[in-house]
C-alpha cells in the first residue's frame, strides 16, 4: 500500500530530506552516442554566492573596514537583513566584528579576515571558471 506525503500549506516547511533534495541540481540524462556532454563547473562557495554576503566580502576586500552604517548604505539593504548576512560570515570567520563607542554612540566594524580574503579569491577563480566554461560552449 503506497503512503501518501503529507501536504505543505502555504507557509509550513517541507521535511529537511526534501529540502535537501530540491538544493540538488538538476541532472538531465542524454541518451544516445550522440548526446552532448555538460562541462564540469566547479562548486561555488555557497556562503560567499548570497548577492548581501558577496556584497559585504567584496566592499571589505576593497576597503580596511567598513562600519554597519556603510555596509547598510552601500548593500542598500535593512538593519535585520545586514546583520543576519554579517553574523553567517562572522560564524565562518570571514569577517571579524568590533564594537566599541564613539563618545557615547555605539559603532560597529567590520573587517575582513585573512580566511575570508582567501575564500574570495578562490571563489573569483570559481566564477571566472564559470564564465570561461560558458563563453567556450556558444
Amino acid at each position: 500500500m503506497a503512503r501518501a506525503l503529507p501536504s505543505h500549506r502555504k507557509g509550513s516547511k517541507p521535511e529537511r530530506h526534501v529540502r535537501e533534495k530540491l538544493r540538488e541540481p538538476v541532472r538531465e540524462q542524454a541518451h544516445g552516442p550522440t548526446a552532448p556532454r555538460a562541462p564540469e563547473l566547479p562548486e561555488l562557495d555557497r556562503l560567499i554566492h548570497e548577492r548581501i554576503r558577496l556584497g559585504i566580502v567584496s566592499a571589505l576586500a576593497t576597503n580596511d573596514s567598513l562600519s554597519f552604517n556603510d555596509l547598510k548604505r552601500v548593500l542598500k539593504t535593512t538593519d535585520g537583513n545586514l546583520s543576519v548576512h554579517a553574523r553567517k560570515l562572522e560564524e565562518a570567520q570571514y569577517i571579524s566584528c568590533v564594537k566599541f563607542f564613539e563618545g557615547r554612540v555605539p559603532r560597529t566594524e567590520y573587517r575582513l579576515t585573512g580566511n575570508g580574503r582567501r575564500a574570495l579569491a578562490e571563489y573569483l577563480d570559481q566564477m571566472e571558471e564559470w564564465i570561461r566554461v560558458t563563453r567556450e560552449d556558444h
